[in-house]
């Protein structure tokens, strides 16, 4: 009853300490969201700056999988190319090292727990007031102090070895294979990394088994080893249900952590040796003699963790074209035909929300094009005397108009997912103006298929529009895809970039200017008998549904201005 007792002990710390590494990393997210995005997309321009960025990224949010997955979802974007995306992940790398030497220098040397209460009191006062912000701070410092304390109950929930000497006899068991030791111990970090979703967990579980003499200081830097391999699961996952660039990003981190795990087994005894000389210069013990203090064992981990990505950092910086050849070469592009195929939404919003607006934006962008794409079908559709084409066409603007309601179903449940993670005040505005915007567009989508099936009822009638009238209704044909085009220059710049929305206003303006000019022609044909009343009535349907499109149009540019 007590191992039981002991081990739901030990679950429970873990569990506290997750949550409250994910509560801190998601309350940063939170309050400097829109700032981190603007960042990473600004800081990529070299690979010293792509490096940087990855470091100072992850160092602040204090989760490599949060920084890969953000670098993930730009790439599925377009908005960081594959070379790009592998130096910022190199970066990650190296920032992923600050949580070790955290723990290392504030979870065994002070009692943090102490001071966690009053913390978590503190932050409760921020989250009562109505700011938003001030909210995601309280929810930082709670995560903060969360973390600490599930630190604390896991070293406390350790058992005693000198209680419990079986336990050592196991291990002992474990330590005595050489090299297969290692191999078995780096197996094991990868496993705990994959199971709890958390290299910085399993950091922490290897500092306090470190710590409490478990294992050996040689066993421990092989668990951390094997936590570098199990972390790249993460983006993988994340990657499995995105584009190809993505996917490709997603192995690059792999190629990179399975290469630094191949060297520094390899070289595995002059890699510790290297260490403990470090260690030892800032004045602690050597970490590889028996007798090691606590402390000197706890920055021996640390310093491995550190010292392996850095080295690995300094390697293949020099090699990013190739590991972006073979990953290319891995992953090859496969082409489709479909019309139907989101470009930049695959799957699931990634984890960080935030950048995830940007894939719907580009899929939006994307969306766009295909309205646009039914209107010159439409065209045709007006233009042909052929009974065989016009079905034809027909059957194609039947395709689009079903295309246009998949496709805003799927941006709606993407932005439905993005809604409920951890999101800004600003994006909210977003996502509620990404709404509008999808909803516009189906709108133009089912009108697209509405001048069809006018076309197809003045062709079933055999009723035929004279050259004047196809003269202007290829003119506000035209004024439509002047209308697409701004529409589509607008939703590129952005609610940052848009300033005003003079060149829609125009453009609809145009259309309605040109629907009015033709509405009194109409009638006036109508009293001289022209054409007659059919005719005329299929006429101007069709004129009040391009009118309609310009509502439309009009509508998406006010909903970008309404973020501001």
């Amino acid at each position: 009853m007590n191992t039981i007792g002991a081990i739901l002990t030990l679950l429970g710390s873990l569990g506290l300490f997750l949550y409250g590494m994910t509560l801190m990393s998601e309350a940063l997210q939170k309050v400097a969201g829109e700032k981190l995005r603007s960042f990473l997309a600004a800081m990529t321009s070299n690979s010293f700056k792509r490096i940087f960025t990855g470091f100072l990224i992850t160092a602040i949010i204090q989760s490599s999988s949060a920084t890969t997955v953000m670098v993930v979802s730009f790439v599925n974007a377009g908005l960081l190319s594959l070379t790009q995306s592998i130096g910022v992940i190199m970066g990650a790398n190296i920032g992923t090292t600050c949580t070790a030497w955290l723990i290392s220098l504030l979870g065994f040397k002070a009692d943090i727990s102490v001071i966690a209460i009053p913390v978590i009191g503190f932050g409760f006062a921020l989250m009562m007031f109505k700011s938003k912000k001030k909210k995601s701070w309280g929810e930082l410092l709670i995560g903060f102090a969360l973390l600490f304390l599930g630190l604390t109950f896991l070293k406390n929930s350790v058992p005693d070895l000198q209680n419990s000497p079986e336990v050592l006899e196991f291990l002992k068991n474990w330590t005595s294979y050489g090299i297969g030791s290692v191999l078995i111990f780096t197996l094991i970090g990868t496993i705990l990394t994959i199971v709890l979703q958390s290299s910085s967990a399993t950091m922490a579980l290897t500092l306090v088994m470190c710590n409490n003499g478990w294992i050996p200081f040689e066993m421990g830097a092989a668990m951390v080893l094997g936590e570098n391999i199990g972390t790249t699961i993460t983006a993988n996952i994340a990657a499995s249900v995105a584009n190809v660039s993505a996917r490709r990003a997603a192995l690059g981190h792999s190629v990179f952590n399975l290469f630094g795990v191949l060297w520094a087994i390899i070289l595995y005894k002059p890699f510790l040796i290297l260490v403990s000389k470090i260690i030892v210069a800032i004045g602690c013990d050597n970490p590889l003699e028996a007798g090691a203090s606590g402390t000197s064992i706890l920055y021996g981990i640390s310093m491995v963790h550190t010292l392996f990505n850095v080295i690995n950092t300094l390697i293949l910086v020099w090699f990013t074209n190739q590991i972006v050849k073979l990953v290319t070469k891995a992953i090859p592009q496969k082409e489709s035909g479909e019309v139907f195929r989101l470009q930049f939404i695959q799957g699931g919003a990634l984890s960080t929300a935030e950048i995830s607006l940007d894939q719907a934006k580009n899929e939006i962008i994307h969306y766009a094009g295909i309205c646009q794409r039914q209107y010159t079908y439409a065209r045709e559709a007006l233009n042909t005397d052929s009974p065989e084409k016009f079905d034809e066409l027909y059957k194609k603007l039947e395709h689009y108009e079903q295309v246009t309601d998949r496709i805003e179903i799927e941006i709606a449940n993407f932005l439905n997912q993005v809604s409920e993670g951890v999101i800004s005040e600003e994006s909210g505005r977003r996502i509620q103006a990404m709404y509008k915007i999808i909803s516009e567009l189906e709108s133009i989508g089912d009108s697209g298929f509405n001048v069809a099936r006018i076309l197809q009822r003045k062709n079933i009638h055999n009723l035929k529009f004279d050259e004047h009238m196809i003269k202007k209704l290829n003119h506000m044909f035209d004024l439509l895809d002047n209308g697409f085009n701004v529409m589509t220059e607008n939703l590129k710049l952005g609610y940052t970039k848009l300033n005003n929305i003079s060149n829609a206003q125009d453009a609809e303006e145009s259309i309605n200017e040109h629907r009015n000019n033709l509405k009194e022609e109409h009638l006036l044909n109508l009293e001289n008998n022209v054409y007659n009343y059919l005719t005329g009535v299929y006429y101007i349907d069709l004129i009040n549904e391009c009118e309609h499109v310009g509502d439309f149009m009009i509508n998406i540019s006010e909903a970008i201005m309404e973020i501001k």
